[in-house]
């Protein structure tokens, strides 16, 4: 796998981690964060619906930000969080909830809000009249888990704790980077991301993706594709497990 030299696009931090992690196995990557996180002021409406937080049937929670941010303001108004049903879109997600306590239900396979949508817990827990659930969250994020769960006879509130940008950089920078470091494979980890990814690339798109392209989800790849990337990867998941797997699965291309 060592021929495998990545541009890696997550925040800043996670970025780091994960280039650590692929490090240890021989794979090269690069850190160019495409997603800045900013926490949200709180406002009186996501007060009200932390005091009320017993009162939901279900809590989601769909990102590590959300995590944290939430488990933050959470703590402000809950010595000890409600011990209702709380589920998260990915594995990394469930690890920061039940490091305060919390027990968490998420996907064995797929970071996404389908593979959360199949789960028996989740629809057991909202099996009952005038169920109620929270989706923790950052703002603008995808309306799908939402309309699912309403069709489904629950009632749903966000918690929109973060908003994320794209960091400033100068409008070369991306295939700069990608040319001095002689990168061969990029890494998403959302659709956001990816916008991001394009919206940096600019004029020097068509030369980016001709790239190999690793995305966390189906829906991601298939966005990617109609972008016009050639070569797409669905790793079924956004951890660096997933990301490993794929890499296994498929050889770098020849220098």
């Amino acid at each position: 796998m060592s021929g495998w030299r990545l541009l890696l696009t997550r925040p800043a931090d996670e970025a780091t981690a994960l280039a650590a992690t692929l490090a240890e196995t021989g794979i090269f990557g690069s850190v160019l964060p495409l997603l800045e996180i900013e926490a949200v002021p709180v406002s009186a409406a996501q007060r009200s619906r932390i005091l009320d937080l017993d009162r939901y049937c279900a809590i989601i929670v769909v990102s590590k930000p959300a995590a944290r941010l939430g488990l933050g303001l959470v703590g402000l108004y809950w010595p000890q969080p409600p011990q209702q049903a709380w589920f998260s879109v990915g594995a990394a997600t469930a690890q920061i909830l039940e490091e305060h306590g919390l027990a968490v239900t998420c996907p064995a396979v797929g970071d996404d809000s389908e593979a959360l949508l199949q789960l028996p817990q989740l629809q057991a827990a909202i099996a009952r009249p005038d169920a109620r659930v929270l989706i923790m969250r950052g703002e603008g994020g995808r309306e799908l888990l939402a309309e699912r769960l309403c069709e489904l006879g629950a009632s749903v509130d966000y918690l929109e704790l973060y908003r994320r940008h794209l960091p400033e950089y100068a409008a070369d920078a991306l295939l700069h980077k990608v040319r001095a470091e002689r990168l061969n494979g990029l890494v998403v980890s959302s659709g956001q991301g990816f916008e991001h990814l394009r919206q940096l690339a600019g004029d020097d798109w068509p030369q980016l993706a001709q790239l190999t392209l690793f995305v966390p989800s189906p829906r991601v790849a298939g966005v990617a594709r109609a972008a016009g990337v050639r070569n797409v990867v669905d790793c079924r998941g956004a951890s660096a497990a997933a990301l490993l797997a794929a890499l296994r699965e498929y050889p770098a291309p020849a220098l």
